[in-house]
């Protein structure tokens, strides 16, 4: 058959391939008749029989759909072509082909498109990248203030009887009464209110004035309301509160001993206080190795990866990675700002090449991440993904069955994935080196 297509393909580097082609009007027609022919099969036209619609009829009243899909179909062969020639498949292709140019002519449609693939990975001897460290220390003192904290969270609340003030960290229960120009303001009163001086529950100077106070006293005490109160009407104000102080509750100290280990690990047969401190120990130390490993080494190792690995990167996931960059800047600018910016095209330019250089590096390191996952082995699996964050909405008081939607929703779910994986390989050879 007659070749109506002219192809061209190029390899611009590992990751982003080219392909230029011309196909002739002539080729457009013939697939527009073939088209058409199908059609008329089974259009139904008002005043013929099915079947027996004319072809001419159906090209004069659906020549533009026509042409729509016989232009698509010519250019998916083109690009498969294009593609076989490459050796481009569909696994290792991201995104769709991007054209960058598609003209329209008399005689002939010239068009460019570009492919994305996904870019090979010599790893080398990644290990001998992981930089040196040492373990951090856990000290007694940190043991026992983590225990400390603790028991005073455990300890169950007592009531003070001994005659002693009212003392920052106490719960205080009081009723309360707040005027404003000696008018009493709604919602400003409360019975047996239960009060923690020094949560800042209340207005700033309110729980500071009760200090030193005694069970059954009375007193009156002024505060002025914050300028960006909520209620307008007492923003700024000063007010009188009339507080009475009926019960004072301290946290009782707790004894630390084995029976208080048993309270704390409960799945434990013969837990010991020894044991406890050992656990919180294990705890302290992966804490603190995980503020080295995210925030030092981690940084380190990825630098020096992306220095000593040729990856060439995928134009069009750079492309991505800068227009997030931008979109995250714009959120700490003013309207005026960004206004300017997007009136003055050199201006977005050279945003875009500011923000180049860290997209590439984060590119290449996603990149990275992911062949060294694979070399590892690790992987995490989507059940996985969905409990961390279940269990971190739980943690943070969240509903997590909405978070859980807010996520799959706003598609940020292969990012938890991919961070998570990265958390975990990282992890992995930094605890080899460490046991090295």
């Amino acid at each position: 058959g007659l070749k109506m297509a002219n192809i061209k393909t190029s390899i611009q580097d590992g990751a982003n391939y080219k392909v230029e082609a011309e196909i002739e009007i002539d080729l457009i027609n013939k697939k527009i008749d073939r088209l058409a022919r199908e059609t008329a099969k089974s259009i139904k036209v008002d005043g013929f029989r099915k079947g027996k619609v004319p072809v001419a009829i159906v090209k004069s009243r659906h020549i533009e759909k026509l042409t729509q899909d016989a232009e698509g179909e010519a250019v998916r062969e083109v690009i498969k072509d294009a593609m076989d020639e490459l050796k481009i498949t569909q696994d290792i292709l991201i995104g769709e082909p991007n054209f960058s140019k598609f003209d329209k002519g008399e005689k002939v449609i010239s068009l460019v498109a570009e492919f994305n693939i996904k870019p090979t990975v010599d790893l080398g001897d990644y290990k001998s990248n992981v930089p040196d460290f040492t373990a951090e220390e856990v000290t007694d003192e940190d043991i026992d203030k983590r225990l400390a904290d603790i028991s005073k969270s455990q300890a169950p609340l007592k009531t003070v009887k001994d005659g002693r003030g009212l003392e920052n960290g106490d719960q205080s229960t009081i009723d309360f009464e707040g005027s404003v120009d000696g008018e009493l303001f709604d919602g400003g009163k409360a019975e047996a209110f239960e009060l923690t001086i020094g949560s800042g529950q209340f207005i700033p100077g309110f729980e500071e004035q009760l200090i030193g106070m005694k069970t059954d006293e009375e007193k009156t005490i002024t505060v002025t309301f914050p300028t960006e109160y909520q209620n307008a009407d007492l923003a700024g104000k000063d007010s009188q509160f009339k507080v009475k102080l009926l019960k004072i509750q301290a946290k009782d100290s707790v004894e630390l001993n084995d029976d208080f280990a048993k309270t704390l690990l409960p799945n434990e047969e013969n837990a010991t206080l020894e044991l406890l401190r050992e656990k919180i120990k294990e705890q302290i130390l992966s804490e603190k190795m995980g503020k080295v490993y995210h925030e030092d080494l981690k940084p380190k190792f990825l630098d020096s990866l992306i220095e000593s690995i040729n990856i060439d990167v995928p134009n069009s996931v750079v492309e991505q990675e800068i227009n997030y960059a931008i979109n995250s800047k714009a959120q700490s600018m003013s309207e005026d700002e960004i206004k300017a910016i997007q009136n003055d095209a050199s201006k977005v330019e050279a945003l875009r090449e500011e923000a180049k250089p860290t997209a590439i590096k984060s590119v290449k390191a996603t990149f990275i991440i992911d062949a060294l996952a694979k070399e590892e082995k690790v992987d995490i699996d989507d059940n996985e993904v969905m409990q961390t964050i279940y269990y971190e909405a739980m943690q943070s008081g969240q509903d997590p069955q909405e978070t859980l939607k807010h996520y799959q929703d706003k598609n940020l779910l292969p990012a938890v994935k991919m961070s998570m994986i990265e958390s975990k390989v990282l992890t992995k050879l930094f605890d080899e080196k460490l046991k090295g």
